[in-house]
């Protein structure tokens, strides 16, 4: 190596090294300038860029940190390739994918249609405005179409923002980089002669180069997620391959796909912290998160120092008319912008595809709108395409520097004003209250272990007096009888929005404490945030209305449901049992929980009254919580068994880990005698790692020798039956359709419950053994009325097509089947007579229903099976009184 090239790589190394220092004073400086990070970055970028020309006077040190600056060579390459897929997969990364998935109809629309109708806004009324052509103002459009939520985000994190608001403005920055730059990427080709300006060609190439995009990330995450398995106990190896993959991602789909490496790159991160991250232990993901969270900050620092450097050169040849065209820009996407958040946004949020957003953040999302570096560095490369004209090449870097440069300084310098001139950063006068009283109770309770701790200490009682003085003092300057004035309902409010956020915590402890793991940790989460948002609105009637959403079947659950019953498929519909049981018993838990923080901490702040009426709410929930756990343990005993099992084991491997970590914080024991410890932990509890099927296989053979109406059939007719019959289950409360694929159908009951309800109202029950919908399918007519099941009930379904096919096979079967349909028919013939007066039968009761009737049909056409009469629920057995009296 020569002297010169080692010199280079010497100064290359102090000027970065010089850069990371100017960095790292910036988080605190912005904080106490009360300046958005971003801008404060722009404003340092600005000065070191025009310090770059003048630094003549300088002292050797800096003149050669300066100098070093100037010889970076600060390429549109420099940002695509090293800067800006760490970006991308960073922000990826760290967003929860169950609740974009909650609010991504919403998302998209701020994403892809809202850069959508930005480029087309700026492009035409540029173009009416200037002679650059229509197809240069379109490009400046999906430029400046790409937004900054950093300055947004961490002000709405300061108010206290719902957390849906703010993963509604990141996704939308995360989404409309990734659409900015393929319409970019697009409008580039047709402006180099690569493609034709027309309609269809551009959305079918957005289209192509967006939706491969994310199919190629989506592949390959799901390919490194699988290689973490071959990586498992290897932290800095995982870290590592989750580097190569957002490079690779990238590079990959632009080079060798052709297409969108900024889409692949935001799909395989959000893959891998979704489901790489169940393949991690806890302590892994901290640590990739904690990675990726340093390289995020360095590499956002850094690209906007560098883009911000570049202004000067860029705004070196700047002219009124094009100071004219970069003020009407900015008026036009401003206007663009209040189009989608004043116009659209609240049409989609009346829309269970949308969010809710008031005003006042309405007006936040609209003016924080901030651009940054993505847009200064697709302008540079822009600028460096020699294909292009000079004067259009001079124009964008121009216009989008400017354009920049206003959002950064006018947005981004007034929207904390803004903040504060709307109101969000103050609290509510609830909270005021609330704060109040809280203070007053600390003070109390500390000034009382004060004055104990001194009379231990034996400290004179001058001094003990003169700081209890202080804390009296303290106090009195506190409104603590405020609370009191307070309405009952708001404190039920204020202490359900106390509840909702401890429940978010705890989930979070049963997370790190690996109670639970992340598949199931990420749904409590995002349900446990949903409701967190729906309480703070709506107090006692949102947490009503939240846990009836909660405790109802996912729509995946709905759909594996769907296709068992179609296609008898049992495999996704055993693994949603399984999540579902494994949420119940976590949810039961933290309910318990709950309702005993309240008894103990909200008591005193809001008052027993206020504290019952929480109470006995989260009581109402957990009796759900326990109805439905039970119900299902009912069904699936032994797995019930191992899942409380492994749930207490977690629970102690928790404890006995937080013993050691004490342990070693106090010198007990060293650090390789805590690894041994955690080693032996995971080793004592191994054998809950095989968990035990979800016993839901229902074998026809099976369930048919569990219904008496096919004893003393024909074992031949009996297995004509288990190749017709098709096993289903029916779920609490699910409606049980007589009719499916065009067909009637009937039913018979293996185990379980059906309530029937009739024509007149009345309910009949029917047990394990029992038929419903018979009567349809020999008539080929329609009279059952609806059908629920009660429990968890496993039936077997033939159709129309198939009863008729095995009625001639059989004579026991078909005279069994028949004498239940002359029962049912004869049970409608005496209660239509009933009903029309005509009263031949003398012995009928006066409460005379049409459930009593297929009771009473019994002693006309003699008993269906041994056990005697059909169970019976009327309208008068539920009020307690006898029909029969």
């Amino acid at each position: 190596m020569t002297k010169d090239v080692a010199m280079q790589i010497g100064q290359f190394v102090f000027g970065l090294a010089g850069l990371l220092g100017l960095v790292a004073f910036m988080p605190p400086l912005a904080g106490r300038l009360r300046l958005p990070y971003s801008v404060l970055l722009a404003l340092i970028g600005f000065a070191l860029g025009i310090l770059l020309h003048l630094h003549a006077w300088a002292p050797k040190m800096v003149s050669d940190f300066l100098s070093t600056l100037q010889a970076f060579d600060i390429s549109s390459e420099t940002f695509l390739y090293a800067f800006l897929p760490i970006l991308l997969f960073e922000t990826s990364l760290a967003m929860n994918l169950r609740r974009l998935l909650d609010d991504i109809g919403a998302i998209l629309m701020m994403a892809i249609v809202a850069v959508v109708v930005c480029t087309f806004a700026v492009g035409y009324a540029l173009n009416v405005a200037s002679s650059y052509g229509l197809v240069v103002c379109l490009m400046l459009g999906a430029i400046v179409a790409t937004t900054d939520p950093v300055a947004v985000v961490g002000i709405f994190r300061e108010v206290g923002a719902p957390k849906r608001l703010s993963t509604l403005v990141e996704g939308e920055a995360l989404f409309n980089d990734a659409a900015s730059i393929a319409l970019y990427s697009v409008l580039l080709a047709v402006l180099t002669g690569g493609g034709e300006l027309s309609g269809s060609t551009v959305l079918g190439s957005f289209l192509f180069s967006f939706l491969g995009g994310g199919v190629a990330g989506f592949l390959m995450g799901r390919l490194a997620s699988g290689l973490f398995v071959l990586l498992r106990g290897w932290p800095a190896a995982e870290v590592t391959l989750t580097i190569a993959l957002a490079y690779l991602a990238f590079f990959v789909s632009e080079h060798y796909l052709g297409v969108s490496g900024v889409v692949a790159t935001v799909i395989s991160g959000l893959v891998v912290g979704s489901t790489g991250r169940t393949r991690m232990s806890p302590a892994t993901f901290e640590l990739l998160s904690s990675s990726w969270s340093q390289m995020g900050f360095l590499a956002n620092s850094l690209i906007f120092l560098f883009a911000a450097m570049l202004i000067p050169r860029l705004m070196a040849e700047i002219t009124w008319m094009q100071i004219g065209l970069v003020a009407l820009l900015f008026v036009v996407t401003l206007l663009a912008r209040a189009v989608m958040v004043f116009a659209v946004l609240p049409l989609l949020g009346r829309t269970r595809f949308g969010t809710r957003v008031s005003r006042p953040y309405r007006v936040v999302i609209l003016w924080g709108g901030l651009r940054g570096a993505v847009s200064l560095a697709l302008a540079l490369a822009v600028t460096e395409q020699h294909a292009i004209p000079h004067d259009v090449r001079q124009f964008i870097g121009v216009a989008t520097t400017g354009f920049v440069l206003l959002t950064l300084f006018v947005n981004g310098i007034s929207l904390r004003p803004l903040i504060r001139r709307l109101g969000l950063n103050q609290l509510t006068p609830l909270e005021r209250h609330l704060r109040d009283q809280a203070v007053s109770l600390a003070l109390e309770e500390l000034r009382d272990k004060t004055e104990e701790l001194g009379r231990q200490e034996q400290i004179k009682p001058q001094v003990i007096e003169r700081l209890c003085t202080v804390f009296e003092v303290s106090q009195a300057g506190v409104a603590s009888g405020q609370i009191q004035s307070l309405t009952e309902a708001q404190k039920v409010k204020m202490g359900m929005a106390i509840l909702s956020a401890r429940e978010v915590e705890l989930f979070y402890e049963q997370l790190k404490s690996q109670i639970v793991d992340w598949k199931t940790a990420e749904s409590l989460l995002s349900r446990a945030e949903r409701m967190n948002d729906t309480v703070r609105q709506a107090g006692l009637a949102g947490f009503e209305a939240a846990i009836a959403s909660d405790l109802r079947y996912s729509r995946g659950f709905r759909y594996a449901l769907r296709l068992h019953y179609l296609f008898g498929r049992q495999g996704w519909l055993v693994r949603e049992l399984d999540k579902r049981f494994s949420n119940l018993i976590a949810k039961r838990s933290v309910a318990q929980r709950l309702i005993q923080f309240a008894q103990t901490e909200l008591a005193p702040l809001l008052g027993q009254q206020a504290t019952g009426t929480i109470v006995q709410a989260h009581k109402l929930r957990l009796s759900q919580l326990e109805d439905a756990l039970h119900s299902l343990t009912l069904q699936y005993p032994v797995f019930a068994q191992w899942l409380q099992e492994s749930y207490l084991a977690r629970v102690a491997a928790a404890q006995e880990r937080a013993h050691y970590r004490t342990m070693l914080s106090h010198s007990l024991i060293t650090s390789e005698m805590y690894a041994d410890l955690v080693k032996q932990i995971t080793q004592r509890w191994r054998y809950l790692e095989e968990r035990p099927t979800l016993d839901m296989t229902m074998s026809a053979m099976e369930l048919i020798a569990q219904v008496p109406m096919f004893d003393g059939i024909s074992e031949q007719a009996k297995k004509e039956l288990a190749r017709r019959l098709r096993p289903r289950l029916a779920l609490p409360d699910q409606k049980i359709h007589l009719r499916y694929g065009g067909m009637r159908v009937m039913f018979f009951v293996a185990s379980g419950a059906l309530e029937l309800t009739l024509p007149d109202g009345s309910l009949v029950e029917l047990g394990t053994g029992q038929t419903i919908g018979e009567v349809n399918v020999v008539e080929h007519s329609d009279h059952a009325g609806e059908v629920r099941s009660l429990g968890y009930s496993r039936l077997l379904m033939l159709t129309e097509r198939d009863f008729d096919t095995l009625r001639g096979k059989d004579p026991i079967f078909s005279e069994k089947i028949e004498a239940v349909v002359r029962q049912r028919q004869r049970a409608y013939q005496v209660w239509q007579e009933f009903e029309s007066g005509q009263r031949q039968h003398e012995a009928l009761p006066p409460l005379f229903g049409l459930a009593h009737a297929l009771s009473e049909a019994e002693s006309f056409v003699g008993p269906l099976q041994p056990s005697g009469d059909i169970p019976v629920v009327t309208e008068a057995t539920k009020s307690g009184s006898n029909p029969r009296e």
